[in-house]
């Protein structure tokens, strides 16, 4: 029996495949590689590139390694391209997602961990954000995942669809094998680790009258590896039989940007150039989860995503792989 990992050559997709194969899971991935990197995988690991989308495809797999369980991240993620391009993001993210579940519905898997998104929320009523704040999201990347969300758990009334749908906040750093390398960067924290490699001339800031601290935004950044093992307690909870569940996935403390920009200069050593730009619209003054849901829902603390352990690991990854995947 193995576990389908869509969207396993990116980000957090490689990083949730690297820890499960540690644990002796079994793993296929589907990916189309659109934006993920083959060399974020082991080379002996069954990958099949292709739409998640392609019911027939999902079938086949499903025949040939008996699967058991889904961990699905695969999904278009900029926030202004889904503005500027929505069909993309509901006939990506919606379309080919509908049919992705339909086809493990069909191959008999009721088990399904959802990578989903704080974006569901739109702009918070209050902070921290609990599950059971409003969602309205702001753009059509969130809207996508809203609307995945609602299929889920009409798919678990009427199929007996299990699923744990994980909201995350910033993922952020890397281990020493897989780390963030997206074409094109719309992060905080790899832009900045950018410009200390000299890649970037300056970072922009976007606002620093907002009622913070310090004047620029706060976010909420969690690290990579405590995202993965989340999503592998969220299956170990499905597998002994946990009911359906929508959880936050942050620390519930968070870092300003200037804050983040420091941390960069003090870890690397290296100068950054700040360029302050009036700020963008919609965006909120702070985005920090309530995560003490999944805790006790699933057992998670947050192990290393204070921000010191969050950047070094970024850093040290960027060291190894200056070129990132494709330029190593």
């Amino acid at each position: 029996m193995a576990i389908l990992v869509t969207g396993g050559t990116g980000y957090i997709g490689s990083v949730t495949v690297e820890r499960l194969l540690a644990m002796g899971e079994q793993v296929v991935v589907l990916d189309d590689l659109t934006h993920g990197h083959r060399a974020a995988l082991p080379a002996d690991i069954p990958l099949y590139q292709g739409k998640i989308g392609d019911r027939d495809l999902v079938a086949r797999i499903a025949r040939e390694h008996k699967l058991e369980s889904c961990i699905h991240f695969a999904a278009l993620i900029e926030v202004g391209e889904s503005v500027a391009d929505p069909a993309k993001y509901y006939e990506n993210n919606v379309g080919h997602g509908i049919a992705l579940i339909g086809a493990l519905v069909e191959a008999g898997v009721r088990r399904v961990v959802f990578s989903s998104t704080a974006a569901v929320y739109g702009d918070p009523e209050k902070i921290p954000i609990t599950e059971e704040s409003r969602k309205w999201p702001k753009n059509p990347y969130g809207w996508s995942k809203l609307f995945m969300e609602r299929l889920l758990e009409s798919y678990d009334t009427a199929y007996g669809m299990k699923f744990v749908v994980l909201r995350y906040f910033n993922a952020a750093g890397a281990t020493e094998r897989c780390g963030e390398d997206h074409q094109p960067e719309s992060h905080l924290i790899p832009n900045v680790l950018a410009a200390a490699q000299g890649k970037q001339q300056v970072i922009r800031v976007f606002g620093n009258n907002y009622p913070t601290p310090d004047g620029t935004p706060i976010r909420d950044y969690i690290h990579v590896v405590d995202l993965a093992d989340a999503h592998i307690r969220a299956l170990g909870h499905l597998r002994s039989g946990g009911q359906s569940d929508f959880l936050n996935l942050g620390t519930g403390r968070g870092y300003s940007v200037l804050e983040v920009i420091e941390c960069v200069r003090k870890i690397t050593g290296r100068d950054i150039r700040v360029q302050i730009e009036p700020p963008r619209a919609g965006d909120p003054a702070r985005l920090i989860a309530d995560p003490s849901k999944a805790k006790a829902v699933l057992g998670w603390e947050p192990a290393v995503s204070d921000l010191p352990s969050i950047v070094r690991s970024a850093w040290e990854w960027r060291l190894r792989h200056p070129g990132g995947y494709e330029g190593n």
